[in-house]
């Protein structure tokens, strides 16, 4: 029986939930090798094995990009409806309360002010465990109000994706999202101010088809699956077999879809420094400097996390 609990705390999958954060060990996903969590959690929520970037919540996010009390969260009050009055094995309505339960929020983003290194900015971050980071009505709507702030402010919007693409129990509701919020970008673009997207395990369907490659700078974790349809689907449809590493981050970078990979740990940094590069305020000699930096300062290396 003492056994029999033991491997009960071992973690077969990703950090899911805070009830999972007090485990003792966690698995990964990856190169299945068993961990101390605690390694685990000061590294970021990143194997020190094989260096697989696990998912993580939007709240840890946060805490991983920004300054220490400096994110200020908006339109937190914006909830769902129901206009089409859909239903499954479960209505949309009850959908949302249970997602509600689990992350105590009632929307796929988290949307607001923050400072990275001291840097301004507007962020909106996915949270992958509402509905899988799904895209609809609410969610278009904190990223549209986000670019109106970044204008307002003169500030950079930065949008930390993780999503399985448009949500389907609001139909073409949520399909216009990836319009409004492509529209909403393009006055961005107009003012001059910077748009970086950061692309993480995974950034699907809707979501990848609209703003998450329309950044000035677009930015992903390594390993990250990224793509419209599954691998599955695209192999049904053209009738062959896909490329080794399809859809993976290294994979885009080499095509030309991504402008770097960033490890997690090095992500503020790399951040600050973007944005510190497109303020029209900033030096000529920071800009050359932040230029200059090599491609293995932010790609993911041998050494630690």
């Amino acid at each position: 029986m003492i056994f029999g609990d033991l491997f009960k705390s071992f973690r077969k999958n990703d950090i899911e939930d805070k009830s999972e954060e007090t485990s003792h060990w966690i698995k990964c996903k990856k190169c299945n090798s068993l961990m101390y969590y605690k390694e685990v959690e000061n590294l970021l929520q990143v194997c020190p094995k094989c260096k697989y970037h696990m998912r993580v919540g939007a709240k840890q996010r946060i805490d991983y990009l920004v300054d220490e009390g400096s994110f200020v969260e908006m339109d937190a009050n914006l909830v769902p409806i129901d206009p089409l009055k859909f239903t499954d094995k479960l209505s949309y309505k009850k959908r949302v309360e249970q997602n509600y339960k689990k992350i105590g929020k009632k929307s796929s983003v988290i949307a607001g002010e923050c400072q990275i290194e001291g840097i301004p900015a507007q962020l909106v971050v996915f949270d992958f465990k509402f509905m899988g980071g799904s895209l609809g009505s609410v969610e278009g709507e904190k990223i549209v109000r986000a670019v109106n702030r970044a204008i307002a402010k003169k500030e950079g919007l930065i949008i930390i994706s993780a999503s399985g693409g448009a949500r389907m129990q609001e139909s073409t509701f949520s399909l216009l999202q990836m319009s409004k919020t492509s529209a909403a970008l393009k006055k961005l673009s107009n003012e001059g101010l910077p748009f970086i997207s950061i692309l993480t395990d995974p950034t699907m369907g809707g979501v990848s088809a609209s703003f998450a490659m329309l950044g000035d700078v677009i930015i992903a974790e390594p390993g990250a699956l990224i793509g419209f349809a599954g691998q599955r689907v695209i192999k049904q449809t053209i009738g062959t077999d896909l490329p080794e590493g399809f859809q993976t981050s290294e994979f885009l970078l080499e095509h030309g879809f991504l402008d770097m990979i960033v490890k997690r740990s090095r992500l503020k940094e790399s951040v600050a420094h973007l944005l510190q590069y497109f303020d029209k305020e900033s030096s000529f000699v920071e800009k050359r400097k932040i230029h200059g930096r090599r491609e293995g300062d932010y790609v993911d290396d041998d050494k630690a996390s």
